[in-house]
Parts: structure tokens; C-alpha cells; sequence
């Protein structure tokens, strides 16, 4: 695994090692973990407080979060889902059932109807993120595809921000980042919730 510290800390480096580690989890390992990752999110305060979750699809070896969307549903809340736009920007959508969702990718492939809106910073307000990521570190700092749409989006967005992660893929040691980074508020793994402590 790659380090954290020093000159070999890099995100490439980092993204690839631990595409690595999640590539070698037994099958049944992150079926049973990422099971417990859905059931403790629903003992997080914010979530239970929350009308809407804004959701995602895992990509390759992320927490698979099919679990997460089918319980929101249950508690009576409402599920959005990214749609990346052609500027490269990430809009969410109301989803109300699930063959609007597009099979290997984060969400939709295109607006639920020709007259959906995309939701806005004031639909937004009270909600939850969940936000996805290969490896988080105590400060809720992430590294993940290397795109930046997610940090671009989480800019200017007025929730909770919460990480889902198995806690093999939790950095003990500070990852690396820049001022573009934004991160999670709170990280939600198989064996506990972590709230983020930031050093100022």
C-alpha cells in the first residue's frame, strides 16, 4: 500500500493501491461488510432527521449502496440520484422508482422526463450526501476516481456530507489535499460512526 507520508504520497499512488486492496476482498467479506455499512447509516441522526438522500451508485469497488436506496424508500424519504451533465457538472434528480437507474454508472444516464428539474440548493437544504471515495482519513479528507465532480458539487452544497466506507479503507494517516478538496462531515463504516474532526 502506498504511503500517506512524504514524497510517494500521491493520489494516483493511493488510487491504485487501494483499487488494489478492495480488489482482493473476498466477495461474501464485502457482501457482510457493506451490509452493516447500509444498517449503521440509519442510526446516524441526520439520516433519520432527513427528508431526501442524495445517493449514488458504487463504482468498481466502492460500498455497494442498492441497500442504502431500498431503505431510504422504506423510512418514507426521498432518493436522488447524480446525473453528469455535458459541462462536467453534477446535477441531482428525484428518482421515484428504480428503473430510472442506469446499471454501471453513479446514477442516471439522463433526466427521469423531458420536463424534470434538477433539484436546487434550496431543495437541498436538510438533506444528506452521501459521498463516494476509495479512501477517507480522520479529517473526512478522500481520495477517489480523480475527476473532481464530487468536490465541485459539494462546493456550494448546504447538507451533511457523509462518507460510506468499509474501515480496512481508512487512512490512519493524513491523505493528501489541496484547497479544491471538500470534506466529508461524517464517516459511516461497518463499525462505527465517525464524526470529522478538522485541524484549523
Amino acid at each position: 500500500m502506498a504511503s500517506t507520508y512524504g514524497t510517494d504520497a500521491s493520489k494516483s499512488a493511493l488510487r491504485s493501491g487501494y483499487l488494489n486492496l478492495c480488489g482482493t476482498m473476498p466477495t461474501g467479506f464485502r457482501k457482510r461488510t457493506d451490509k452493516t455499512v447500509c444498517s449503521m447509516l440509519r442510526m446516524l441522526g441526520e439520516y433519520r432527521q432527513a427528508e431526501l438522500i442524495l445517493a449514488y451508485l458504487p463504482l468498481h469497488e466502492e460500498i455497494d449502496t442498492t441497500a442504502v436506496i431500498q431503505n431510504a424508500r422504506k423510512d418514507g424519504k426521498r432518493v436522488a440520484l447524480p446525473l453528469l451533465t455535458r459541462e462536467g457538472t453534477l446535477e441531482f434528480y428525484e428518482v421515484g422508482s428504480p428503473d430510472q437507474v442506469v446499471a454501471g454508472s453513479r446514477g442516471l444516464k439522463r433526466a427521469p422526463s423531458a420536463d424534470a428539474k434538477p433539484l436546487t440548493t434550496k431543495d437541498m437544504l436538510g438533506s444528506v450526501c452521501l459521498v463516494p471515495g476509495l479512501v477517507f482519513d480522520g479529517e473526512g479528507q478522500r481520495v477517489g476516481y480523480g475527476a473532481g465532480y464530487y468536490d465541485n458539487f459539494l462546493m456550494f452544497y448546504p447538507g451533511q456530507k457523509v462518507g460510506l466506507v468499509r474501515s480496512v479503507q481508512v487512512s490512519s494517516n493524513p491523505l493528501p489535499h489541496t484547497d479544491h478538496d471538500v470534506p466529508v462531515d461524517v464517516l459511516v463504516t461497518e463499525g462505527s460512526i465517525w464524526r470529522c474532526r478538522r485541524s484549523e
